[in-house]
């Protein structure tokens, strides 16, 4: 291996990242390599948004708990793909060529960023993730849109799924119901029955009921 010129090397600042190119013709994106910069000058800053957003995408895809499909993987590949070349040069035809990138790692960030803070925030507001993400209210809106939902929707949806798991949990048995629906964020207890068995087809009750049956040994 050869070794890289100590007088030519130069240290990434933290976030920042180079873009190496592979004997295969490939390429990675690294956020540091010892002997990346005497070997590209592609040096990406830390506050250049496409790398911002392609780091927020790849946190995303890793969260995943599902399968991702054949179709999928292809999709996510062309979107890392687009993500990368705007990363190292933003030129007008990579914006328009990756636009279709840009919502969806837009979409999936913004989404990871609401799971993350639902619980810690009860009166999450578009305003304040559109502030968050740098972009506006109308924006997030159409993002959701596009993606056959809506943010009121998806909100809804994590919370009912947060609410699930704990209903679920052997450990959580001695909370009651109404306190598992207000601390995921409900503050009303009849319409949280109602959108939970609309979405579950059953009850709390039922849900609790059935993970108790399915714990009990025989």
């Amino acid at each position: 291996m050869r070794r890289c010129n100590a007088n030519a090397r130069s240290a990434l600042r933290d976030g920042e990242a180079v873009l190496l190119s592979g004997a295969n013709g490939g390429f990675s994106v690294h956020p540091a390599d010892p002997c990346a910069v005497c070997r590209t000058s592609n040096v990406i800053p830390a506050n250049a948004a496409p790398l911002r957003l392609l780091a927020s995408y790849v946190d995303a895809i890793a969260d995943m708990a599902e399968p991702i499909s054949a179709e999928m993987s292809g999709v996510i590949a062309a979107h890392l793909h687009d993500l990368v070349a705007l990363s190292v040069g933003p030129t007008q035809d990579a914006v328009a060529a990756a636009e279709g990138s840009l919502r969806a790692a837009r979409l999936q960030g913004i989404k990871r960023d609401i799971a993350a803070r639902l619980l810690e925030e009860a009166d999450l507001t578009v305003a304040a993730i559109a502030a968050r993400h740098e972009v506006s209210p109308r924006y997030v809106h159409k993002l959701f849109e596009r993606d056959g939902t809506t943010v009121t929707r998806f909100v809804l949806e994590q919370r009912l799924d947060h609410a699930y798991r704990r209903l679920r949990n052997p450990q959580l048995s001695a909370c009651s119901i109404s306190s598992i629906a207000y601390d995921v964020g409900f503050g009303d207890l009849s319409y949280f029955n109602r959108v939970f068995r609309r979405r579950y087809g059953a009850t709390p009750s039922d849900i609790r009921q059935l993970a108790q049956l399915n714990s009990w040994p025989g």
